[in-house]
């Protein structure tokens, strides 16, 4: 009882706090460019085939690992001089943020879809380079059970930035309209800025190669994008690394991109959405980050993650059983309740086994070619979902999600000696690769 109250408290020292509010900042502009933009996007009439073709605004996620090697590798003029390389770049991306959301509400997309998804792909771009920057600051400042109590701290601070996004925006859309909400979403960036200013530059990231103005473009080139993909393909289960990302997303990507204009067609509301879905589910996520932070320091990683993965099949089973219960809100409870909160555990249990693959002078090309591999499969499976939605009855489409979880509990139950990494007293960065 002791150890596990002492891992509690690690949640209060002052650079997990700032792991927390930094993963606010993370986390408050993805809806934006999905399920609330969904809902924006179902009220003006815009079908759910093309809803589904949405998520391709959310490309950048997946090709970010193309300019990682940047932030790893070049100082930003001024910003990364007087604040330090991790942090300048997070209050360069922070402020590009602020603008694009603001050009988001202005766009509408019953004038002009296109509009619309441009300016959505210009959050997600620079949403994505500042959770690339957040993630190597992350695990170059973490190390030890601190590493996966930092996990938990991520994912809470992430999920509470959906939180505001979600239920939040819809709250605020629904009395004030879009173009202010997205104002009052800009503002809350302004949180992620004042935690990069209180945080500390971590002390291994002046660790990393400094590029020297001599050097030819070839070997700049080499050392800082061709080096970190090859040093990664170089592990004997890389293959099997690929399969389990691709196979993990699934179940969270469907179920998610999907459940807003599931909701609305069985009969909730907008607003019994924002209560449940939105309010309550993100809050279930955020318990299930704070528990599988903890988690993961009394347990393996191995076992962490085969229990996820249970998890999400009976999340899938939830959905299956709304569909036979219809608009029941004490069922959309249990249903969203489950589902989050499985989600939760779920990515801080993900979120550790990506860290602890990223090594130094590489940590944020390493972290973001490996959740583009998620961003990847997030958005092939998303981008056939309204698809299928359109052709299957949503008893069979969720049927169909729960099979395709199987494939993941088989690769990790004979494959397990590939996800046994430890949380154990050593920094991942200082290990070899």
């Amino acid at each position: 009882m002791r150890n596990w109250i002492q891992t509690i408290a690690l949640y209060k020292e002052p650079r997990i706090l700032s792991i927390l509010f930094l993963g606010f900042s993370s986390g408050l502009p993805f809806l934006l460019t999905l399920a609330t933009l969904h809902v924006r996007l179902s009220e003006v009439g815009v079908n759910k085939t093309t809803i589904g073709l949405f998520v391709f605004v959310t490309l950048p996620y997946t090709l970010k690992f193309l300019w990682a090697p940047i932030i790893d590798s070049w100082k930003f003029p001024f910003f990364c001089r007087l604040f330090g390389k991790r942090k300048g770049w997070m209050l360069v991306t922070q402020f590009a943020l602020m603008i694009s959301l603001i050009l988001l509400g202005i766009a509408d997309p019953s004038q002009n879809i296109w509009l619309t998804a441009g300016a959505a792909t210009l959050v997600a771009f620079f949403s994505s380079t500042q959770d690339s920057v957040i993630e190597a600051y992350r695990v170059e400042a973490l190390e030890g059970k601190k590493a996966g109590v930092g996990a938990g701290a991520s994912v809470f601070g992430y999920r509470l930035g959906m939180w505001v996004s979600g239920a939040g925006a819809l709250y605020i859309a629904t009395f004030f309209g879009w173009f202010v909400t997205y104002i009052f979403m800009s503002f809350f960036v302004v949180i992620g800025m004042v935690a990069t200013l209180l945080s500390r530059e971590p002390r291994y990231s002046s660790l990393a190669q400094k590029p020297q103005l001599s050097q030819k473009l070839e070997k700049r080139f080499h050392t800082y994008v061709f080096s970190p993909m090859k040093t990664f393909v170089k592990r004997e289960d890389w293959l099997i690394i690929i399969l389990f990302i691709l196979f993990y997303k699934f179940p969270d990507t469907v179920l998610n991109v999907m459940s807003v204009p599931f909701l609305l067609e069985i009969g909730f509301t907008k607003l019994e959405i924002a209560n449940v879905a939105k309010f309550f589910g993100i809050g279930a996520m955020m318990c299930g980050g704070l528990m599988g932070g903890i988690l993961l320091t009394r347990k393996p990683l191995i076992e962490n993650l085969f229990i996820c993965g249970c998890l999400q099949l009976l999340s899938c089973f939830m959905f299956i059983a709304q569909v036979y219960a219809g608009h029941n809100i004490l069922m959309l409870f249990a249903t969203i309740g489950i589902e989050n909160f499985a989600c939760g555990m779920g990515t801080a249990a993900f979120i550790m086994y990506l860290s602890s693959l990223c090594r130094m002078p590489h940590t944020a090309t390493h972290y973001a070619l490996l959740s583009s591999i998620g961003s990847l499969a997030r958005v092939t499976f998303s981008s056939i979902s309204g698809w299928l939605a359109d052709h299957l009855n949503w008893y069979d489409f969720y049927t169909l999600s729960a099979v395709l979880c199987f494939p993941l509990l088989i690769l990790l139950f004979l494959k397990n000696a590939s996800f046994s990494t430890q949380v154990d007293s050593q920094p991942f960065y200082r290990k070899g690769i």
